[in-house]
């Protein structure tokens, strides 16, 4: 299998595109009205890695909002429930239903607004599918690494990421293992140094409280080592032996990505973090309380900080506070991707946003056919509803951020988190808390980028004039675009033969006219300079293009991503990133001739990204290899060296290479 090198920018997208999957996973009938609001949990679950095994039993607190004969809840399908129970004893009918649920009816029906405890006897192994997300493995018990994620549903649930509650949560485990969880860990009584808590006969027992209503319910068990640095001793690493070394600087990391948020978004839920390995065969990354995991083969790359800072961001984004429904779930999977930008930003530069916001439009427009505020009718973890509440929503917050500009922008995220702190935040919601802090009508804004679909295409026609007595020219433009209910500001830049002018213009409907003066004589008038506006453009449709085609070939579906690529092709024949893309696909399916053409058109292109150069070269090269061609593969190796580009560490593997031959792996 080859390596999808795409920078940085596509790294982070990907991951963060499966960081929305999880932020509404497995609740494709959310919108329906919920029978029960859960509200706390006691669970006591003895896991086995040996034989996958987990048995557990769940006292689940309730309150009825309706008058439900039949309460339905999530069940990772894996699990056989042996009996449910009410607080008096009584044995309820449990069976399972459609999507790994369990339908309970309670022995009568339940009393709208009254609190109920049932108690539910389960057990099962947990070693592959089954889970509420067709295709993604979310629960496994096992070696190296157990992981019971929230999303995977190992323990009865409503409501995923709406609908909070407080755990305690007794996890025992074989000696030899460390677990992490959310919130404080106590020993049971009697533990000593004679009994390290092995009061199950089979090892050691954690005890993980939260108090505060949440999202808890996230296990991750392994072997680990634990790392916590002398300067920061709120951040904890665990991770496999093989990553130890570098588990330091990747706590430095984080360090400055928590504080870097801290001082952004406020102080949160709490200050602890820990920053855990996944194995590589889950999702790329997943975040709880106090928790942010990332798997294996993006833990403590050096180019794998925006995975980490988009992580991070949940603590408060997804932790602090929660979308109050699934149509609301692009504020905190949009602020938690615009965060990952932010501290990009931060840390590398504004043109690393600029270039990074080019990604992020793409996937913001590349299924958006219906409005964001409907996004919950869609399956949670389609490309659809991922790229509009992560994409779309993350371009909503830098739009805006435009208009209000940097300061008040902040103040609006703060006050948000200060506001629905421990609770649930719906778009109207967030509306008013802009429109305070701003003291702008923020309406028209909100009502074209959550009820609208699409994006502006602008046209810029202008003439200029020279003023008479030498004061200069006078240009006189009018903004044209495709969208009768736009109305937002828009910069407008003017280079001069002198100083370059800036003035910012109100774009109302179709056609809106616009006067500016300047001393020199103009050469250009650019349109959003800056990229504040998500807009359509050539170059954009290209991006979407590729986009869509890379989520094709994700999915497996190597003809309908071809056909992607082809269209960004015929849309810009020059394109690199394209024809990388091509020969990257047909690399995977062996068609190696056409493979090297496709990328010989990326090394003829455009050059845009600069890194399908490096990568085009080196994949030239692994394809001499595989077909005999040793002194070709060296040259190709070489050439990779010469461009001088290290994007996603290319030279050191060019290097590598260079000493030991390619080798096509069997699967």
């Amino acid at each position: 299998m080859t390596k999808t090198r795409s920078g940085l920018c596509q790294i982070s997208s990907i991951a963060a595109i499966l960081l929305a999957l999880l932020a509404a996973t497995g609740m494709a009938r959310a919108q329906q009205a919920p029978a029960i609001d859960i509200t706390g949990y006691q669970i006591d679950a003895t896991l086995n890695p040996a034989d996958h095994t987990l048995a557990a039993v769940a006292n689940v607190t309730f309150k009825a909002l309706q008058a439900a004969p039949v309460v339905e809840f999530q069940l990772h399908g894996a699990l056989k429930v042996d009996t449910v129970t009410d607080a008096g004893g009584a044995t309820l009918n449990g069976q399972r239903g459609p999507d790994a649920t369990i339908l309970v009816t309670p022995a009568a029906q339940l009393s709208e607004g009254q609190s109920y405890t049932w108690t539910f006897h389960y057990s099962g192994a947990l070693e592959g599918d089954g889970g509420p997300v067709p295709g993604l493995k979310l629960a496994y018990v096992g070696d190296p690494i157990t992981y019971l994620l929230y999303a995977g549903a190992w323990f009865p649930m409503t409501g995923y990421q709406t609908d909070r509650f407080t755990a305690d949560i007794k996890m025992h485990m074989p000696t030899g293992y460390t677990v992490v969880g959310s919130g404080a860990v106590t020993a049971p009584s009697g533990c000593g140094p004679q009994n390290p808590c092995d009061v199950t006969g089979i090892g050691k027992e954690y005890d993980f409280k939260w108090d505060k209503p949440g999202f808890p319910g996230t296990i991750i068990a392994g072997k680990f080592e634990e790392i916590t640095p002398a300067d920061a001793p709120n951040i904890h690493i665990y991770c496999d032996a093989a990553h130890k070394a570098i588990a330091g600087d990747y706590a430095q990391t984080a360090l400055r990505e928590f504080a870097y948020f801290t001082s952004t978004f406020g102080i949160p839920q709490s200050t602890q973090l820990n920053v855990v390995e996944l194995p590589d065969d889950t999702v790329p990354a997943y975040w709880a309380p106090e928790i942010a995991a990332i798997a294996s083969a993006h833990f403590g790359g050096k180019n794998e900080f925006r995975l980490l800072a988009n992580t991070i961001a949940h603590q408060w984004w997804g932790s602090e506070l929660s979308p109050q429904s699934l149509d609301d779930t692009w504020i905190t999977n949009g602020i938690s991707r615009y965060g990952e930008l932010m501290y990009l930003e931060d840390d590398q530069g504004a043109g690393a946003l600029k270039a990074a916001i080019q990604d992020v439009s793409a996937g913001a427009l590349a299924y958006d056919t219906i409005p964001l505020s409907s996004v919950g009718t869609l399956q949670p973890w389609s490309p659809q509803f991922q790229s509009m509440t992560l994409e779309k929503g993350g371009m909503i917050f830098h739009m805006l951020r435009g208009i209000v500009g940097d300061a008040t922008f902040v103040k609006i995220l703060r006050a948000a988190v200060d506001e629905y702190k421990g609770k649930g935040i719906s778009s109207s919601d967030f509306e008013k808390v802009a429109e305070q802090q701003s003291q702008l009508n923020l309406v028209p804004f909100f009502s074209e980028w959550l009820d609208g679909t699409g994006a502006p295409e602008f046209q810029d026609k202008y003439a200029v004039y020279r003023l008479g007595n030498d004061k200069g020219f006078r240009t006189i433009g009018e903004v044209q675009n495709n969208m009768d209910l736009l109305n937002m500001p828009v910069d407008l830049e003017v280079e001069t033969q002198g100083k370059t002018v800036n003035q910012r213009i109100d774009v109302v409907g179709t056609d809106s006219q616009y006067v500016i003066d300047t001393f020199g004589a103009p050469r250009e008038v650019v349109l959003d300079p800056n990229d504040w506006v998500l807009k359509q453009t050539p170059e954009l449709q290209v991006r979407v293009y590729i986009l869509r085609g890379q989520q094709l070939a994700g999915q497996g579906d190597t003809t309908g991503a071809l056909q992607q690529y082809q269209l960004a092709k015929k849309a810009n024949p020059d394109s690199s990133l394209a024809s990388y893309r091509i020969g990257e696909l047909l690399f995977t399916m062996r068609n190696y001739q056409a493979a090297v053409n496709a990328y010989r058109d990326a090394l003829s292109g455009d050059g845009e990204p600069g890194w399908t150069q490096v990568w085009s070269y080196i994949a030239i090269g692994k394809i001499f290899d595989i077909t005999g061609q040793r002194d070709r593969a060296i040259t190709e190796y070489r050439e990779a060296l010469q461009t001088n580009d290290n994007t996603a560490g290319a030279l050191n593997e060019a290097r590598h290479w260079i000493q030991t031959p390619y080798r096509q792996p069997n699967s």
